[in-house]
C-alpha cells in the first residue's frame, strides 16, 4: 500500500530569515511511519532573495525542496505556483513567516481522516520577536478565534495561514486562487467557492503554529494599513458588495462620533476601534475606485 504523502506550501516574499526558520522547524516534523512529506517554497520576489536559502537547507536536510519563482507580485499567483508543483495526497499551508510544532503535520492528517472532511484547519498563535507595546497586548488583536477540535468551520474562519486538504480539490483547477486578489483576500474566495461546491472543513486546535511578530508589526501604523487594505480586498469577493458597502456606510460615522470618546477610554479600546475605522474606511474608498494603501509593509 503506497505511503500518504503531504506537500507543505509556502509562499514567500523577502522573509529569508523567517523562511530559514520554517524550513528548518519543518525537519522536526515526527511523522512515523504514517506518512512522507516534501515542501514547495515559491518565491514572489522578483529578485529571487530566496533562491541560495533554499538550496542551502535542501543540501544541508536531504529533504525534497522544490524552489520555484513568482517574479509578479501577487499572493494568488504564488499560491497557484505551488499548487503546480505540489505532488502529494494532501496539501498543507503556512505563511512563510510561521513555524510549526512537531506533530503539527501529523495533527492535521489524523484530524482530516478521522472527520472525512475535505480539510482541516487549525491555530495561529502570535510569536513577539520583541517585547510588545502594553496597548496591543491589551487590545488582543493578534489573538485568532480558535475553538474545539471537530468544530466545523465557515468562512469567517477560513484562510490559508494553517491549513491541510486533500489534494483532489484543487486537481482540475488552473487557477485555484483568483489572481485578481493580488494583495490579500484570496484565501476566503478559494474557501468560499470550495464550500459552495459542497466541500466541508473542520478545525483542530492541538495543531498549533506559531507566528513571527517583528517589531515593525507592533505599530499602529501597521494595523490601520493592514484595516485600510483588508477593507479594500473585501469589495473583491464575488458576493454581497452592496451589502457590504450599506454597512460601512452606517458604520463609519458611528464610528467617527464614537472614537473622540473611546480616546478618553484609553489607548486599548480606541485603537481596536480606530482599526475597524479603517476597514470600513477602506471598503468605501474602494468603492468609489481610490487605493489608499496598495499593500501593508512586513
Amino acid at each position: 500500500m503506497a505511503v500518504t504523502h503531504v506537500t507543505v506550501c509556502i509562499c514567500t516574499f523577502r522573509r529569508e530569515a523567517m523562511l530559514r526558520r520554517l524550513l528548518l522547524e519543518l525537519e522536526k516534523q515526527r511523522t512515523g511511519d504514517a506518512f512522507t512529506f516534501s515542501v514547495v517554497v515559491v518565491d514572489n520576489d522578483a529578485a529571487r532573495s530566496a533562491q541560495a536559502a533554499v538550496a542551502e537547507i535542501a543540501a544541508t536536510t536531504g529533504r525534497e525542496i522544490v524552489y520555484a519563482h513568482e517574479p509578479e507580485q501577487n499572493i494568488a499567483r504564488a499560491r497557484n505556483r505551488t499548487l503546480a508543483n505540489a505532488r502529494g495526497d494532501y496539501i498543507a499551508f503556512i505563511d512563510d513567516d510561521e513555524f510549526p510544532t512537531p506533530d503539527w503535520l501529523s495533527l492535521l492528517l489524523a484530524a482530516c481522516r478521522t472527520a472525512q472532511v475535505a480539510g482541516v484547519l487549525a491555530p495561529v498563535v502570535a510569536h513577539f520577536d520583541t517585547p510588545p507595546p502594553q496597548w496591543l497586548v491589551r487590545s488582543k488583536i493578534t489573538e485568532r478565534p480558535r475553538h474545539r477540535t471537530g468544530t466545523a468551520i465557515g468562512l469567517g474562519d477560513a484562510r490559508t495561514g494553517n491549513v491541510l486538504f486533500e489534494r483532489r480539490l484543487v486537481a482540475d483547477l488552473a487557477e485555484p486562487f483568483d489572481v485578481r486578489f493580488a494583495s490579500g483576500g484570496e484565501d476566503v474566495d478559494f474557501f468560499r467557492r470550495m464550500m459552495e461546491q459542497g466541500a466541508r472543513f473542520t478545525w483542530c486546535d492541538e495543531a498549533v503554529v506559531y507566528e513571527s511578530v517583528p517589531a515593525n508589526r507592533t505599530t499602529r501604523g501597521y494595523y490601520l494599513r493592514r484595516g485600510l487594505l483588508r477593507g479594500r480586498n473585501s469589495l473583491r469577493q464575488r458576493s454581497g458588495r452592496a451589502r457590504k458597502i450599506a454597512t460601512s456606510l452606517v458604520a463609519l460615522p458611528l464610528y467617527t462620533l464614537a472614537l473622540p470618546f473611546l480616546l478618553l477610554a484609553g489607548q486599548r479600546l480606541f485603537m481596536k476601534n480606530l482599526i475597524s475605522w479603517c476597514d470600513h474606511a477602506g471598503r468605501l474608498l474602494a468603492a468609489f475606485g481610490i487605493q489608499a494603501v496598495s499593500r501593508r509593509d512586513g
